[in-house]
């Protein structure tokens, strides 16, 4: 399941970028970029009409994969955990020695790794 959440949200991320690149391109108001690219001129290989075709309707297959992506990883995220039932409801962990509660039982000083509980102190 983490495997395909995982590809969801790279097909996700790259339409956003996608988008986000050809809406640049297209020419038209507020997105001039495209006129450095010659996306405005008539002698493309689309045509006038056609490059501005092409472009929107890329952008709309582009929004529409981002739609459903975006509801699959919507889909995913509510699923139900595996285990059912309150956390309240679980018994409590029970020390293995005592049998004390675990809150209750003694706890070992953490002992440093590089050896410096060795040192003697005076």
């Amino acid at each position: 399941m983490n495997v395909i959440v995982n590809v969801v949200l790279a097909v996700q991320m790259l339409t956003a970028l996608g988008m986000i690149g050809l809406i640049l391109i297209q020419h038209g108001k507020g997105a001039d970029m495209g006129a450095a690219f010659g996306s405005g001129s008539s002698g493309s290989l689309f045509g006038a009409s056609g490059s501005a075709n092409f472009l929107s309707r890329t952008t709309a297959v582009l929004a529409a994969v981002f739609f459903v992506a975006t509801l699959a990883l919507a889909y995913f995220g509510n699923a139900r955990p595996a285990g059912s039932g309150s956390v309240l409801e679980t018994p409590a962990a029970v020390a293995p020695t005592t049998g004390a509660p675990a809150s209750e039982a003694a706890i070992a000083p953490a002992v440093p790794a590089s050896g410096a509980a060795q040192i003697p102190t005076k």
